[in-house]
């Protein structure tokens, strides 16, 4: 710590500063010990705690800072605290509570009032009271307004205004209202001459003091006595006389309600027998109908059911007969289209065999005429054209020893400009085939048309 010269300050500040209570837990201690001495050459320092508020007075500038907690406060050597002096106690009584900052709650005081009604009776009401400063117009973009802050302290005791204020207000409304009134509307009352109404004539829900911004913002009603002791007998005993009179009414309500529940329960029980007999009589007749009834359906039902018998046997039974010629007309049906089925696969299959038989035959007269044809076609290779030639130009003996020679019976040539009779020609091939036996495979007749040798 920096030192300087003696820093002088008041006894009673002194005092707070070197008690070490905590201004917000200590609250409700009034004792101020001082447990240190200050060294007065040290600077002074003071933390102001959180939601707190501490004043500053600069007698050389003539000028006032308030600071606001959580905040650690140095003096400057011309700078002093500004000390509140608060009312205490209950009732309220001035400069009970000392200290060097304002906290700006919420919290609660207590005071008691005596107010006297209409009718002369004093009472003593012991009220509790919630409050706190409206902090809001204190601070603007994170900036204190140093007007608004000081409002906060234009009132040196807010505690004892208050109070005052409220109890002034609720002496007015009380004055005006017997006892018996404020006895039973007490609450309303107070809050209402508190807390005023609004322009729907509802009674408001704050009471805001414009000279600190000090809200007080509910009341509670903690005990209602009176003051005087006559009053007090009188009160106890007209209680006491309240109290026998609502227990004999209430006990004559309870007599007369129980009487007029037995009345009602009676008369429903002569009600309930009476509807009881005439259920009865209801039942019995329902009963003989249905007995009746019961009767007619016995004598006839019998009859009834033989003849529905008898007609559903012989439904039945045409029925069964309509069935039984429809399953034989479809197992006829079914075996006569098996046996087509049957048919027509073998008929499928016998037309299959001649059809293949007939190709396998036409396959084999293909191969022998190739067979032939490649033998003749050989042959000629073999003999040449001019050994034909020469053949064709010798006589008819060297061609019969030709032919002979190369295996011929029979042969025709000619060079396709003179028609040939092949009718006879024919004739005589079958008269000879006759004569010699089974016939002998056909043979191809070479002609000048199937070379171009001739």
């Amino acid at each position: 710590m920096r030192r300087c010269g003696k820093k002088e300050l008041s006894p009673t500040i002194e005092t707070l500063l070197m008690s070490g209570k905590d201004p917000l837990a200590d609250r409700t201690n009034r004792e101020v010990p001082v447990t240190m001495t200050r060294d007065k050459t040290r600077v002074i320092t003071f933390r102001v705690p959180h939601n707190a508020a501490v004043q500053i007075y600069d007698y050389k500038e003539k000028k006032a800072r308030v600071v606001f907690g959580p905040e650690l406060v140095m003096l400057g050597p011309d700078e002093q605290f500004t000390q509140l002096s608060l009312s205490g106690g209950k009732p309220k009584k001035p400069n009970v509570i000392r200290s060097l900052c304002l906290l700006l709650g919420p919290d609660f005081c207590t005071d008691i009032v005596v107010v006297e009604t209409s009718d002369h009776a004093r009472l003593s009401l012991q009220l509790s009271y919630n409050w706190h400063f409206e902090s809001d117009k204190v601070t603007k973009d994170d900036k204190v307004v140093e007007s608004e802050a000081a409002k906060l302290f234009s009132v040196p005791d807010f505690v004892g205004d208050a109070c005052k204020a409220i109890a002034s207000r609720i002496r007015g409304a009380v004055a005006g209202v017997q006892f018996d009134d404020f006895h039973k509307n007490s609450a309303r009352i107070i809050r209402s001459a508190v807390f005023g109404f609004d322009v729907n004539q509802k009674v408001r829900d704050r009471f805001h003091f414009v000279q600190n911004n000090l809200i007080i913002t509910s009341i509670d009603i903690q005990s209602v006595e009176p003051v005087d002791q006559r009053t007090r007998d009188s009160l106890q005993k007209s209680v006491q006389l309240a109290i026998e009179i609502t227990t004999n009414s209430q006990e004559a309500a309870a007599r007369h309600e129980a009487q007029r529940l037995e009345q009602e329960a009676k008369g429903r029980l002569e009600r309930q027998k009476i509807s009881d007999e005439a259920e009865a009589e209801r039942s019995r007749k329902e009963l003989l109908e249905l007995v009746a009834n019961s009767a007619a359906v016995e004598s006839t039902g019998q009859a009834k059911a033989e003849a529905l018998s008898r007609a559903e046997a012989a439904k039945i039974e045409g029925e069964a007969a309509v069935q039984q010629a429809t399953l034989k007309s479809q197992a006829m049906t079914i075996e006569a289209e098996s046996e087509l089925e049957r048919l027509s696969r073998a008929r499928a299959a016998e037309i299959k065999y001649v059809r293949e038989q007939d190709e396998l035959e036409i396959n084999k007269v293909r191969e022998m005429v190739g067979i032939d044809t490649q033998k003749f076609k050989d042959m000629v290779e073999a003999i040449g054209a001019n050994t034909i030639q020469a053949i064709a130009t010798s006589g008819p003996e060297m061609q019969v020893k030709l032919l002979k020679s190369l295996g011929l019976k029979s042969t025709l040539i000619t060079d396709g400009s003179s028609p040939i009779n092949l009718f006879n020609t024919a004739q005589g091939l079958i008269g000879g085939l006759q004569g010699h036996g089974p016939p002998a495979p056909p043979r191809a007749i070479p002609s000048a048309a199937d070379s171009d040798d001739y």
